[in-house]
């Protein structure tokens, strides 16, 4: 009896892990734009890809749909969500109002070993935009990013910004592949001066002029107009 018991405890664990695995696996494939928006995915079709059974596919669909990154089109099919002019001008107002905030309460946690990790992190950015990498760019911008905002400790800041980010995450990854990420303007540097000066305002000034830049690109590539706009 107690063997049974003990399997079947196991058993639901790693049920868990993989719901929760499959959950990462397909969060990571939107937030970094490996999805076409518009292209359609089947459930079966992802299961395949991810070799695993259809129940937590379904339930990772379930879950991305609440959040705004994927749409279901039908009872199997999704679609990663297209990018409106209310849904444009919703994530700029957005990130604008959560992510300088985060940003400036990971500010008094920042220590030199992070600080560290977040120039190195910033000196990959720069050999990407070198190479004209966009995948990598795109991978270390995103590091960058959540690094910092995770020193924060604002579990529930950090999950909505993180919704925000899947949401416009795959237009990004196009718009750095169009226009390559040697295009692009560094405004991690503002920050990181800002960080070392323990400058709050600063902070926050650099991280809104980065969501600008980055959202003007969307902006004009996609919907023909920028951010503010």
């Amino acid at each position: 009896m107690s063997n049974s018991g003990e399997d079947n405890s196991n058993n639901g664990a790693d049920r868990i892990i993989t719901h929760e695995t499959v959950y990462d696996r397909l969060y990571e494939a939107i937030i970094s734009g490996r999805f076409e928006p518009g292209k359609s995915l089947t459930i079966r079709g992802l299961a395949e890809e991810f070799g695993v059974s259809p129940m937590p596919i379904r339930e990772a669909i379930r879950r991305m749909v609440a959040l705004g990154a994927l749409e279901m089109r039908s009872t199997r099919r999704v679609t990663v969500s297209a990018m409106t002019e209310e849904r444009f001008r919703e994530i700029v107002e957005t990130r604008t109002l959560l992510e300088p905030e985060i940003a400036a309460k990971a500010m008094p946690n920042v220590t030199p070993e992070l600080l560290g990790k977040l120039q190195a992190i910033d000196d990959e950015i720069s050999d990407a935009m070198e190479r004209g990498d966009p995948d990598a760019y795109s991978v270390k911008n995103r590091e960058f990013h959540f690094t910092l905002y995770k020193a924060a400790g604002s579990p529930i800041m950090l999950r909505l910004v993180e919704s925000i980010w899947l949401q416009f995450g795959p237009f990004m990854r196009i718009v750095v592949g169009r226009l390559g990420s040697s295009l692009v303007v560094d405004q991690h540097v503002n920050a990181m001066e800002a960080i070392k000066n323990n400058d709050e305002e600063a902070l926050r000034e650099a991280i809104r002029l980065d969501i600008y830049d980055g959202m003007d690109r969307i902006g004009q590539e996609l919907l023909g107009h920028s951010s503010q706009d």
